[in-house]
């Protein structure tokens, strides 16, 4: 009889899942057995076909339902697990918080707007906050719960131009490091996956190839990321393998910084 997948039966909610890291996680946590509730404020489109394939790839759905929602919005948080409840009949057991949002103007602090500012701010550090949060009070307990947010290698790096985006990861990282200790006797852990450049629609943004070429040339590795290997380590992290991991960051950069 064939093992079983590590993460059969389990309940997992991926926001920033329509494309990038966030999409790639969730079709490797579907591989693993996990059910999915996938969230995404924009593209709503690969985000529904998205759920479609995973639904196809089954004989038994759903294995995966789609919703629309802003992270930065306390309500939308909490209708991502009242959806994974609904649909598959029990408490949520993981989160990846994978939405995220950048200025691809790139603008030094002296030139920041306190528009850009906020809304950088309420998604990836707000965002994570209140996803955080939910699961805090709503994964299940007894050492399958898993919150894996995502921050970023800036925060070592702390490249010009990147203030509020860095600002808003470090954040996520330290709260993350606070919540693994707050959530003792639970049996939940908590992480940061901090990827380096990665071949996404959010590190090309606003890049000249120049620029994207100069990455390219400091990563000791030759090579820019990919999401493929990004989403294994956010996979371990949610397996029961991943229990003795908690409070960490851990950078997933091939030794960008």
């Amino acid at each position: 009889m064939a093992d079983a997948l590590p993460l059969s039966g389990r309940i997992a909610i991926v926001t920033g899942a329509a494309r990038g890291i966030g999409r790639g996680v969730a079709v490797h946590l579907a591989s693993l057995g996990a059910f999915l509730v996938l969230g995404d404020c924009s593209d709503t489109p690969n985000l529904e076909q998205l759920a479609a394939e995973l639904n196809a790839s089954t004989d038994r759905p759903p294995r995966a339902i789609a919703l629309r929602v802003d992270i930065s919005d306390a309500g939308a948080v909490k209708s991502l697990f009242d959806a994974a409840e609904s649909t598959f009949g029990g408490r949520a057991h993981i989160i990846v918080t994978c939405a995220a949002i950048c200025d691809y103007d790139y603008p030094f602090l002296a030139e920041t707007t306190e528009e850009v500012w906020d809304r950088t701010l309420a998604v990836n550090a707000r965002g994570s906050f209140l996803c955080c949060r939910e699961a805090a009070n709503r994964l299940v307990r007894g050492g399958a719960g898993r919150i894996v947010c995502f921050s970023s290698s800036g925060v070592g790096a702390l490249r010009p131009g990147y203030s509020a985006y860095v600002a808003s990861k470090a954040a996520v990282e330290v709260m993350v490091k606070v919540l693994a200790k707050e959530l003792k006797g639970t049996g939940i852990t908590a992480n940061c996956v901090a990827p380096g450049p990665v071949k996404t629609p959010m590190f090309y943004g606003g890049k000249s190839d120049e620029v994207v070429q100069s990455v390219l040339e400091e990563s000791p590795m030759g090579r820019l990321g990919e999401v493929e290997d990004i989403a294994p380590v956010v996979g371990f992290l949610c397996t029961d393998g991943a229990g003795w991991v908690n409070g960490q960051v851990v950078r997933v950069n091939g030794g960008y910084v």
